[in-house]
């Protein structure tokens, strides 16, 4: 994305924070969620957890294999840095 169209983003209150996951404050109260679309990375997430395949994700919420991918490498960056204190 260009630095224009971060400003203009940001601008709107909208933010691409990482490869096709964007924050929007008025999409899903601000949670992560798949670009152009109203698909929260959790919920992604959630369903693949469950034992939902690919396929059935992306015919269900209408998304690309692309996506999905981008919602696992989002939580993979986001859980490697999270430190867990016994």
């Amino acid at each position: 994305m260009t630095k224009e169209g971060e400003k203009n983003m940001k601008k709107k209150g909208k933010m691409e924070i990482a490869h096709r996951i964007v924050v929007d404050e008025k999409i899903r109260f601000g949670k992560t969620v798949i670009k152009g679309s109203r698909v929260p990375v959790d919920l992604i997430i959630g369903k693949l957890a469950g034992g939902m395949t690919y396929d059935e994700v992306m015919s269900e919420y209408d998304l690309t294999k692309e996506d999905i991918l981008a919602a696992l490498d989002y939580a993979a960056k986001h859980l490697s840095g999270e430190e867990v204190k016994p």
